[in-house]
């Protein structure tokens, strides 16, 4: 499969992640007539889903599929792309996540981290001639197909 294929993939088995746990979401169109223009005056990324939370609120969504660097256990996270949701939470106070999973584990982990979190790890972390955030996999919520994804606002996971 290529990257788009992989990543369609993702949203896809990440739908069927919310739906096993009754969880609503709005998958959120990206092609370009759903984007308001003005939005690229804030410099900001549409993420794949908007997820409500019951007696919570919502969370914005960005899914990819990703693997981790085996060698390191870390996931190599776009400096530019972070850089932009965090945009995003700050100018219209959204709380925006990442979600990474993969084929290799057939979709039963998946990896969360808020976009707070990958932003305090920037400092830590960045490779700044790659232009990514080299973040360990420590720091992210694990949630396997059958936890509940009230696990996510526990106790906060682990810091290098």
């Amino acid at each position: 499969m290529n990257n788009q294929e992989k990543q369609y993939e993702a949203e896809n088995k990440f739908k069927d992640f919310l739906d096993s746990q009754k969880i609503p979401y709005w998958y959120i169109q990206q092609d370009i007539d759903s984007y308001a223009k003005v939005l690229k005056e804030y410099n900001v990324q549409r993420p794949d889903f908007f997820v409500l939370l019951p007696h919570f609120g919502f969370i914005l969504v960005d899914v990819e599929h990703k693997e981790p660097l085996e060698k390191y256990e870390k996931f190599c996270i776009s400096l530019e792309e972070t850089n932009k949701y965090t945009n995003l939470q700050k100018y219209f106070n959204i709380s925006v996540w990442y979600a990474f999973s993969n084929e290799k584990i057939h979709y039963s982990t998946w990896y969360f981290i808020p976009m707070t979190k990958v932003q305090e790890l920037k400092e830590q972390f960045l490779v700044r001639k790659k232009g990514y955030i080299s973040t360990p996999i420590q720091s992210f919520t694990q949630l396997s197909m059958h936890e509940n994804i009230s696990k996510l606002f526990q106790a906060p996971p682990k810091t290098i």
